[in-house]
């Protein structure tokens, strides 16, 4: 056991010295004479105030003596029988009950054995109460109750579930050396602490260890190291130690498969799930719960919501109730894609089953309502939920909040923000920015700024903090507040990440600073952040509006080296820019391209190239394209109505003009001031025109 006794050896501390086991060959005083003897004593104190400082305070083993305990002499017969059966029994619920039994078992004459300490101390154990178990064992130590393999495993295990494995490896040393064979237990023990401080190949190398020393772990020893590899993205090398499980005489159980699947849906993996869970089947394993909700989930992730209510259905058949998390899984996915009549209807199937919501489930609805414009259902579910004694959450208040910011009603925001203090629930940076956000929103950039400050006192403010503040500077046109808000990022460590170039690249252009956003767009470079799709349009499309075509063009080869494919956004702002400098075959060349690269042109795209067409006074062509749109599926908007009668407005076409004025008021599209403006200049002897456009404008407004 090389890899064992080095571990144990290496530890710069005696081996389990605050845990000392009598040797019931020693009597009191050869004990004490012994230690005295012996060269690392006065080490004592130091590992004593080490493991003091790692565990905190452990309490005296005498406070067990003397506290809530009351004498046999004054207790009664009954009160006496009732500690020594709890503490047999081991059947209490509270700790103040497991002490009392302790305090009276420990004064009994005779002592119990070690056995029933063992089952008591493992009792607590599953109450958690490490800290008390190492105090009471060395109570029991100190009344000469020596220890034996399973009271030594748990310790191990306390001292695991602390996280302090070197602490566990200290009376593994100590098991070794008084002749103690370690248990498959044992080995578990530490695999599974091991994992959980996160020293995944320790563990692993311990396993291997085990094995080689002839150790034949089970199905528990691979549980545990095959969760942990999946955890830390091992999966493939969990997959691995499944397949050789049988080889080695252990069988695979649901746990060690439900790992692995859980695993590969959280990678979208589903498919290879899938498979794993076919051939889970197929060896007469049977799934369970955990295992449905595993394949749910990774579905759910892929948009395959008939795949998940599939899975559902055939977990009722195999008599395998959904829980909580089953439905929550589901609501919460069809929420996120718009479906929240199909979110309610699966809540209510939910409730039917007598399954009950909880925080989780009520947030997922909440914030599908919220999404989908339905603020009062959510305020009612919201009551509906506090009826049923679930308290909001952060994230409850937090999706109210960013509700009522986007919609404009910050002050309402602010309300819930009163409501949320006064029921306790701390805020977080998100609360914080969604209310930021709302005051930019708002044009009340002051207030933002406030709150900004405030975070940045409170040292919560983070980069999303940041770009709100950045962007709505922009907005208000502070470009120099914007910047200098910019440059105080570096100052608090933080990197500026591509959202902050893009918000301020864009302000640049938009306050007339081109040469700003090309400064910064070559900073981004510098500091390591790589333009985006989104970096390479707002560049594109500002050096288009300049009439700067050339600098654009280049721009949209260097991105196409970066192996970033150029969409209709940039398409479009490449047309307006051809168009703008008189380049209109090469914008009819280029629309003409994006069909034959397999992109389908949209409405802004359209909208481009006709608009350049109408400028260039070549309104046959503009009218081939407008009619074209609907033949290849694009259907006009508002803005191509308003692009191609002005076009015949300007070229004095007033009965092509007229033609389409009346389409697109039968289509429930209006003029905008342009067209209106045209027209009343050209339709002096046609009110009819006039009117109608005036009438469908009005309506619209009413409707507003």
């Amino acid at each position: 056991m090389h890899f064992l006794y080095q571990r144990a050896e290496s530890l710069p501390f005696p081996i389990l010295f605050s845990f000392p086991i009598s040797d019931p060959s020693l009597k009191p005083t050869d004990e004490r004479s012994m230690m005295m003897k012996m060269p690392w004593r006065r080490k004592s104190r130091s590992f004593h105030l080490q493991l003091q400082g790692a565990i905190g305070t452990i309490q005296s083993p005498f406070l067990f003596l003397f506290t809530n305990y009351c004498h046999s002499s004054t207790s009664t017969l009954e009160d006496a029988r009732f500690l020594t059966n709890n503490f047999k029994s081991a059947s209490f619920t509270h700790l103040d009950d497991a002490i009392a039994s302790f305090n009276h078992v420990i004064h009994k004459h005779p002592l119990p054995s070690r056995v029933p300490f063992n089952r008591f101390l493992s009792a607590l154990v599953k109450m958690k109460q490490y800290h008390t178990v190492l105090s009471m064992s060395k109570t029991i130590e100190l009344v000469g109750i020596s220890h034996d393999v399973y009271s030594l495993n748990i310790l191990i295990n306390c001292f695991c579930h602390l996280h302090l494995v070197d602490f566990g490896f200290s009376v593994f040393g100590k098991m070794l050396k008084f002749g103690l064979e370690p248990t498959t237990v044992t080995f578990n023990t530490f695999i599974n602490g091991l994992c959980m401080e996160s020293k995944i190949d320790k563990a692993v190398e311990f396993f291997d260890d085990m094995v080689a020393r002839g150790y034949q772990p089970d199905a528990y020893t691979y549980n545990v190291i095959v969760n942990g590899m999946c955890k830390f993205g091992k999966t493939n090398v969990a997959i691995g130690l499944l397949k050789g499980m049988a080889d080695r005489g252990c069988e695979p159980d649901v746990v060690t498969y439900n790992a692995i699947i859980d695993a590969l849906c959280k990678d979208e993996l589903v498919g290879e799930a899938l498979e794993l869970f076919s051939q889970m089947r197929n060896k007469g394993i049977s799934p369970d719960v955990i295992t449905y909700n595993g394949l749910i989930h990774g579905v759910c992730k892929l948009g395959q919501k008939n795949q998940a209510l599939a899975l559902m259905n055939e977990m009722v058949e195999q008599n395998i109730l959904p829980n909580v998390y089953t439905f929550n899984v589901l609501i919460d996915a069809l929420c996120k894609d718009g479906m929240v009549s199909e979110a309610q209807n699966t809540f209510n199937v939910m409730i039917q089953r007598g399954v009950e919501p909880d925080v989780v489930t009520y947030n997922s609805l909440i914030d599908g309502l919220c999404i989908s414009d339905q603020f009062k259902e959510a305020l009612a579910l919201l009551k509906e939920m506090v009826g049923r004694n679930i308290s909001p959450n952060v994230v409850t208040f937090n999706i109210l909040i960013d509700t009522l910011c986007k919609k404009g009603l910050v002050s309402n925001a602010q309300n819930i923000f009163k409501i949320m203090i006064q029921r306790g629930v701390e805020p977080t940076v998100i609360t914080y920015s969604s209310l930021m956000d709302g005051y930019c929103l708002g044009n009340q950039i002051d207030k933002a700024r406030k709150l900004f400050d405030l975070m940045v006192t409170n040292e919560i403010a983070d980069i999303f903090s940041y770009n709100i503040l950045i962007n709505g500077y922009c907005k208000c046109k502070m470009i120099d507040d914007a910047k200098d808000i910019f440059g105080e990022m570096s100052h608090k460590g933080l990197v500026p990440d591509a959202v902050t170039y893009c918000t301020l690249i864009k302000g640049m252009f938009q306050a007339g600073r081109p040469q700003n956003a090309k400064e910064l767009f070559k900073d981004m470079y510098s500091h390591g952040q790589q333009p985006n799709i989104v970096t390479f349009s707002i560049m594109i499309d500002g050096l288009c509006r300049l009439g700067n075509l050339d600098e654009a063009l280049t721009l949209l080869k260097a991105m196409e080296k970066s192996q970033l494919k150029p969409n209709l956004l940039i398409y479009s702002s490449l047309i307006n820019g051809m168009c703008k400098v008189g380049k209109i075959n090469d914008a009819m060349e280029l629309f003409s391209s994006l069909f034959e690269i397999g992109l389908q042109p949209d409405v802004y795209v359209y909208s481009a190239i006709m608009k350049g067409l109408c400028q260039q006074g070549l309104m046959d062509e503009a009218y081939k394209v407008f009619k074209d749109m609907e033949k290849v599926g694009c259907l006009p908007n508002n803005c191509c109505y308003n692009i191609i009668i002005q076009g015949f407005l300007k070229h004095e076409d007033l009965p092509k003009a007229s033609e389409l004025i009346n389409e697109m008021v039968d289509k429930g599209f209006s003029a905008d001031a342009t067209t209106t403006e045209l027209v009343v200049h050209l339709s002096q002897n046609n009110d009819l025109i006039l009117s109608k456009l005036r009438n469908r404008s009005e309506a619209s407004k009413a409707m507003q």
